[in-house]
């Protein structure tokens, strides 16, 4: 069984956390974790990490040399040290699936337990889903613009730190990459794994000529090789044709070339008339170097023959956005045995949260997501109910469509405690994510100026939410 030390946290967590314990307050709460807005100008998030973060939080552990550092701060009395040697998370954790398309202010995650675990795991919920619900929605703009071609993750060297680099791997996979040239990553998640040579192999030989035979004799069946060592079109690809032919004569036909710089499109375009000339129409062309949606888009758009992507530091990191802004707020706390709504209070009304327990039910037809409504957890909806701005005071404008299904987002996956729902693997998850992006129409998906879905709050919500923010402005 893995362990994960509980220490993995903010230390503001643990010090609320003593002064819970020693006020005698450490009644159930629910947390919800919501993202304010979507990454990279775009309007929708894939949500990752939830498998990773469930295992983490029901095994969190207190070690002795976690009470001995904790002792060493001079912070912590013993009586809460003793409290929280035995931890054990025993709440329940409700959440959307792994590949569900999410938008901004809809609750995604929520947590009921004592509200000294609620608080403690806030750290660790928000690096995990944060993290990889980044990497998953690039990777997926990414796959989207790729238009069928495959993407292969190439980011390991670039990524921060190796959590990071099996993190990104894993969402990655998720959101669309045919493969990882991360190993260990291929070995834990069951990712493809991909790779050809760098420079250095092509340098380490008396001639480029040699280097690609000495690859091809180890690898026939799968040869890919670097043609930009010296020059791509005057000797990179005269020399991979002398080796391509040979590999096509003995009857392989999975192999091809890769350019890691210069031009890619006039390049690429060079490169794919000399191998037809040649009769290697069968060859692949393989591009990386700094890649992401915007070039392999414009790559494309002018009709450069690419057939593989390698995408590295601009997937793995989430580039140009350093972080996902999911945020992890307090909206219930029980109260001789029921629920009470609180509230955030903030004189920007993005920032005001939405109280009390609640669940999102996406509307849609047989090939098209429609809109959510965020609405109380036990609240039942037909498609005429009005719809609000979850910030402002004024009402939405729904989509029209006469025939229509309905699905709730958020479910039970862990119960006292426990773990009650089977985790598909990431293939299916993969499988899901691509169905849900066919869902989401194309102008959703524009990686410039993309069309806002409509998400919205119930009447109830809005009532009750306008009562607690009138109540807070009168005390």
């Amino acid at each position: 069984m893995k362990k994960y030390s509980l220490l993995l946290t903010d230390l503001y967590e643990l010090t609320m956390a003593q002064g819970y314990f020693l006020y005698k307050n450490n009644e159930y709460a629910v947390f919800e974790l919501s993202f304010r807005k979507a990454p990279f100008n775009g309007s929708y998030i894939i949500f990752a990490g939830l498998e990773t973060l469930v295992d983490i939080i029901l095994n969190l552990k207190v070690e002795d040399s976690d009470i001995e550092y904790l002792k060493s701060l001079g912070l912590f009395k013993k009586e809460f040290l003793e409290y929280i040697k035995n931890f054990k998370f025993i709440g329940d954790i409700y959440s959307v699936e792994e590949g569900e398309i999410v938008f901004p202010k809809e609750p995604v995650l929520r947590i009921h337990a004592p509200i000294i675990q609620a608080q403690l795991v806030e750290s660790i919920v928000l690096n995990t889903i944060n993290f990889q619900s980044l990497i998953a929605t690039k990777t997926a703009r990414i796959i989207e613009v790729a238009n069928g071609k495959a993407v292969l993750e190439f980011g390991f060297r670039r990524a921060q730190g190796i959590d990071g680099a099996l993190s990104a791997s894993r969402a990655a996979y998720i959101a669309g990459a045919s493969g990882t040239s991360n190993v260990l990553a291929g070995k834990i998640y069951g990712i493809p794994v991909r790779g050809t040579m760098a420079h250095s192999w092509v340098m380490s030989f008396s001639s480029e000529l040699e280097s690609f035979e000495k690859f091809m004799k180890l690898y026939p069946e799968n040869t890919i090789l670097l043609i930009d060592t010296y020059d791509t079109i005057k000797s990179g690809i005269k020399n991979a044709i002398r080796v391509l032919k040979k590999l096509k004569k003995k009857g392989f036909k999975n192999f091809g070339v890769r350019l890691d710089s210069g031009d890619l499109e006039t390049l690429s375009k060079q490169v794919r008339e000399i191998l037809d000339k040649e009769g290697l129409k069968e060859a692949k062309i393989v591009v990386s170097n700094e890649l992401d949606e915007y070039i392999i888009s414009q790559l494309l758009n002018r009709g450069s023959p690419i057939d593989m992507f390698g995408v590295g530091t601009k997937l793995i990191t989430g580039h140009p956005d350093a972080s996902l802004g999911g945020v992890y707020k307090i909206v219930a706390k029980r109260q001789n045995k029921n629920y009470v709504p609180v509230i955030k209070f903030s004189d920007m009304p993005e920032k005001i949260s939405l109280p009390h327990i609640k669940n999102v039910t996406r509307f849609y037809t047989k090939d098209r997501f429609l809109f959510d409504i965020i609405h109380l957890e036990n609240e039942k909806f037909k498609k005429n109910n009005l719809l609000y701005h979850p910030d402002f005071h004024y009402e939405l404008k729904k989509p029209e469509s006469f025939d229509f299904e309905r699905k709730l987002l958020l479910k039970k996956i862990v119960e006292n405690g426990k773990l009650i729902y089977k985790f598909p693997d990431l293939l299916h998850i993969r499988e899901k994510t691509k169905n849900n992006l066919k869902f989401l129409p194309f102008e959703y998906k524009r990686l410039i100026n993309p069309h806002i879905y409509v998400v919205g709050i119930s009447k109830k919500l809005k009532i009750l939410k306008e009562k607690l923010i009138k109540e807070k402005k009168c005390n």
